[in-house]
């Protein structure tokens, strides 16, 4: 039987640029996730949020400062050792960095699906280096992953594109994506899902909103086909007090099921 996936939050925005807000998420994400409103299973037809099936271990306690990645990284790299797929509730985006480097030294090769409207490659941003502008350079400066493939991104700047080029970065954007380009992926792999890579048609609560994104299915689809052995995956940059009737609390919910489901066999 494989082991439990666990479900933790990671309430840290402290890295964020323009509006913070998105500590709070972990809570709001939980509370959609158990809603009278919904049900808890998933799309495999498996019973994904209950307790037997998903071990919720609740919030790491971080302090609003520089000293959260090494609890974060820490954190990260006991379940990795136990070998326990994992989805963490973030957070700014800032916190794939120290998450990535505590599966540094139990998973080879890994593969990033990075689903995001931003590439988040800047070198420094706003004087900072571990902005949330910047996990991804941070992580490939380091060589913690084989490939990067990036799908969604329609708000990349020529830095961005320079520092694509220098790491070696798969890109997808919704110019490409539009006309037919879709993801790959294979060996262990990471997703880091930023729900600004939705349209905000589909998540209106984050803080910063982009035009033109993919859709709730469209995301499905990708999780649902993924190559190569889910290990983990983040939920990010959702902000509560920019959310519209739930709709964001709810979509997110909706991915933690069914990234859940991947690890879950039924019993029968």
């Amino acid at each position: 039987m494989p082991p439990r996936p666990v479900l933790v939050g990671v309430p840290y925005d402290a890295s964020s640029s323009y509006l913070r807000g998105s500590a709070a998420a972990p809570a709001v994400i939980r509370a959609a996730l158990h809603s009278a409103a919904g049900n808890p299973w998933a799309e495999r037809l498996v019973k994904a949020a209950t307790p037997e099936a998903l071990e919720d271990i609740g919030d790491l306690a971080l302090p609003a400062d520089a000293g959260a990645r090494a609890l974060i990284e820490d954190a990260v790299a006991r379940m990795a050792q136990g070998r326990r797929p994992f989805i963490a509730l973030g957070g700014d985006h800032s916190i794939t960095y120290p998450i990535i480097r505590g599966l540094r030294d139990h998973y080879a090769s890994l593969t990033i699906l990075h689903i995001d409207a931003h590439p988040d490659l800047y070198d420094e941003f706003e004087g900072d280096r571990y902005s949330h502008a910047c996990p991804f350079a941070r992580i490939m400066e380091e060589g913690l992953a084989a490939r990067l493939v990036q799908v969604g991104l329609r708000a990349t700047t020529a830095h961005g594109r320079d520092q694509a080029r220098r790491f070696g970065v798969e890109q997808i954007d919704m110019r490409a994506w539009a006309d037919g380009a879709r993801p790959s992926t294979s060996g262990h792999v990471f997703v880091s899902l930023d729900l600004d890579g939705l349209d905000p048609a589909f998540a209106p609560g984050v803080s910063h909103k982009e035009p033109g994104g993919l859709s709730v299915r469209e995301v499905l689809t990708m999780l649902d086909t993924l190559g190569g052995e889910l290990v983990g995956a983040d939920i990010v940059e959702f902000n509560p007090s920019q959310d519209v009737g739930g709709i964001t609390a709810g979509v997110a919910a909706k991915f933690v099921k069914e990234l859940a489901a991947q690890w879950i066999v039924e019993s029968d």
